[in-house]
């Protein structure tokens, strides 16, 4: 039985599925990236250090890493707000506002970085509230933040979203039943089972927030060592013809980038384990 199904398998087998995916990332992912560490190995050690160690280079860094992961965390919890309501309430409008989610998905991030800055510019009309109590948003860390929640929150939501779906609400009537308060069922069924989506989400909003330019370069200011990104600093090497030091800088980014993510699966692949063990 199991070989006939394995013989009408539209799939091609292992071997050849295989050899069809490595030669697909390679020339997508692998050999583009390859080209990174290519053009940063015609710099010598101490070249390449003074670059990546440069002070401008060095706050690049942190606002860009730092921007991403608040915005990210900002973006876990309103995500998950915001797919707890889509789901488990049926009000007016809501398929307009489970469209309206995807609109960063759609909308040009030039566009969306142009409009927020208009919003939040001390004379938009959000920014002049927040002047007024001696907040300023835009040409500040605080607008970067703004921006990448705006185009992160879709990751959190379509990922959390499809588990609390298929949720069963029965665990949650039967401990209900047996005397468990609302936020104890909340935090001892329904957040652990929620817990791997949640982190898949949030590693989603932020490495999209770490590689983000066209919504953030109007609203932060590009101003050197205030609000000055990584990839807006690559955008400046680059124009200057210093290809060897825009690379190293990406160098940079694209280690950190692929070892906080690969932490992140960790922990989701440590949640997961937990889940099917209990």
């Amino acid at each position: 039985m199991i070989r006939a199904m394995r013989r009408r398998s539209v799939i091609p087998g292992f071997g050849l599925s295989t050899g069809f995916t490595l030669l697909y990332l390679s020339l997508i992912v692998l050999f583009p990236l390859s080209m990174i560490v290519i053009n940063s190995a015609s710099l010598s050690w101490q070249q390449f250090a003074d670059i990546i160690l440069n002070p401008r280079v060095l706050a690049a860094y942190r606002i860009s890493f730092g921007t991403a992961f608040f915005a990210a965390l900002i973006n876990g919890v309103f995500g998950l707000l915001v797919a707890w309501v889509l789901v488990r309430y049926t009000f007016p409008g809501k398929r307009i506002i489970d469209g309206l989610v995807d609109l960063p998905f759609a909308l040009p991030t030039a566009v969306a970085g142009i409009a927020l800055t208009t919003l939040y510019a001390p004379n938009g009309w959000v920014g002049r509230w927040l002047e007024s109590v001696g907040i300023q948003a835009a040409f500040t860390p605080l607008g970067i933040t703004i921006a990448l929640v705006f185009i992160g929150l879709p990751f959190v939501v379509r990922t959390v979203q499809p588990v609390l779906q298929d949720m069963e609400q029965e665990v949650e009537e039967a401990a209900l039943s047996l005397g468990a308060s609302r936020w104890r069922i909340f935090r001892s069924v329904i957040f652990p089972s929620l817990l791997p989506s949640l982190l898949t989400g949030f590693a989603l909003a932020f490495a999209r927030g770490l590689g983000e330019y066209g919504s953030v370069v109007f609203i932060s200011g590009n101003m050197p060592m205030k609000t000055e990104i990584a990839p807006l600093l690559i955008m400046t090497k680059l124009e200057q013809y210093d290809y060897a030091g825009a690379t190293a800088i990406a160098l940079v980014m694209l280690v950190l980038c692929f070892a906080i993510l690969l932490f992140i699966n960790y922990l989701q692949w440590r949640s997961s384990r937990r889940i099917i063990s209990e």
